[in-house]
């Protein structure tokens, strides 16, 4: 057996911490590593300011209260993108120093040589856990649906194929339908989308969240989503 044969059941029967974006992707890993390991928390990148989570632009606010609503705690650091492997190498040792022998990702199609995480847990002393390695990218988004997974879309690129009026849509399996209609990946998995989980088999409780106003960058629109709380 190839080491790399081992990425999609690495948290077996494990310790482990797993990358969080709050999206489906990484969302469906845990979900499938809680299943044959133990999750001691999550790791989330920031922006340098703090305000924003690094991968999916959203507030530390909503990505506590996921963590909570899972039970986990969480794993931060705001950085740049020339220090995030350097702060991201010093939340993985927290991680090891507490007990995690694996690192779980929710990447679906990286190289089975030269891949950054493989590279970043080796120099670790950690084991990666990929559990979506290679999946087919539809029958992922089907088994997030029908897990019961709740998701949002609060980022679309525009120049390929989404539209502002596709932010805020929940992932229904219609509406998969819809985007491979028109020629888009399911997964998003081409920079096409990126998405907030709100609900679903992991959480306590539903995540409240407040729609704020689109915003725009060039072929980027955002929708901001904040804490609604009572």
């Amino acid at each position: 057996m190839t080491e790399t044969a081992d990425w999609k059941n690495g948290a077996r029967g494990q310790k482990f911490v797993a990358s969080f974006s709050g999206g489906k992707d990484s969302t469906l890993a845990l979900y499938k590593a809680m299943e044959v390991g133990e999750a001691i928390g999550l790791i989330v990148m920031l922006e340098e300011e703090g305000q924003r989570s690094r991968s999916h632009g959203m507030p530390p606010e909503v990505v506590q209260a996921q963590a909570e609503a899972i039970g986990l705690p969480v794993y931060t650091a705001a950085t740049s993108w020339a220090d995030y492997e350097k702060n991201f190498m010093i939340l993985l040792a927290t991680a090891k120093s507490e007990g995690a022998e694996v690192l779980v990702t929710g990447d679906l199609d990286v190289p089975a040589h030269g891949c950054w995480h493989d590279r970043v847990t080796k120099n670790a002393g950690l084991k990666l856990g990929m559990p979506l390695w290679e999946m087919d990218h539809l029958e992922a988004v089907r088994q997030f649906i029908d897990l019961g997974f709740v998701t949002m879309l609060v980022t679309v690129n525009l120049s390929l194929g989404m539209r502002e009026d596709d932010l805020g849509r929940v992932l229904t399996h219609e509406y998969v339908e819809e985007l491979l209609a028109r020629g888009i990946d399911p997964c998003g998995e081409g920079g096409e989308f990126h998405t907030t989980v709100i609900d679903g088999p992991l959480f306590r409780q539903p995540i409240p969240v407040r729609k704020g106003e689109i915003l725009k960058n060039g072929e980027y629109a955002f929708l901001p989503l904040e804490l609604d709380k009572p």
